[in-house]
């Protein structure tokens, strides 16, 4: 099952720079991890029907796919900047696609795999983040462009992923 967004709506998703709060910023990526595991728990008892929301299909493996994808996307992009490299454009199809794959059963073997992939890659975002001062975590290339916090921000919001699915009754 394919569901393509017009260029104009993907393009609304990122028009509005992310709000930003005085939580440490190191954290706000992990802390969301945390939130979507706990959702994650519940998948065992999926039924194996999509759940339709936000003009989508969603499952537990397209969920946990989002949530990778997106960390690991927005990852690269700080890393970059970092860098002074420029950032690889997102090639992903995002939401707007659900791979044949998504369909899966989800067993305990996946929830433990999308346990280790995500607290890994919050443990890269705590990581590289803990150590930025101010300076670098505010800084923007241009006016454009968002800064490291405002990413950071941006990416804990990898929670909506998980609520697309929700928390569901033990099956």
């Amino acid at each position: 099952m394919v569901r393509y967004l017009t260029a104009h709506q993907y393009d609304d998703d990122y028009a509005a720079r992310p709000d930003v709060d005085d939580r440490d910023v190191a954290a706000v990526v992990p802390a969301a991890v945390t939130d979507v595991l706990g959702f994650a728990e519940t998948w065992l008892g999926w039924d194996g029907r999509p759940i339709s929301r936000d003009g989508n299909a969603w499952t537990p493996h397209k969920a946990l796919r989002r949530v990778a994808d997106h960390l690991l996307d927005h990852l690269a992009e700080i890393e970059c900047r970092l860098a002074g490299e420029p950032a690889l454009a997102d090639q992903w199809h995002g939401r707007m696609v659900t791979t044949d794959s998504d369909f899966a059963r989800f067993t305990e073997v996946d929830l433990d795999e999308a346990t280790s992939r995500l607290t890994r890659l919050a443990a890269c975002y705590r990581a590289r983040l803990g150590n930025l001062g101010p300076e670098v975590l505010d800084a923007r290339p241009d006016q454009a462009t968002w800064s490291i916090r405002e990413i950071a921000h941006h990416v804990s919001h990898v929670t909506v992923y998980a609520t697309m699915v929700g928390s569901l009754p033990a099956g």
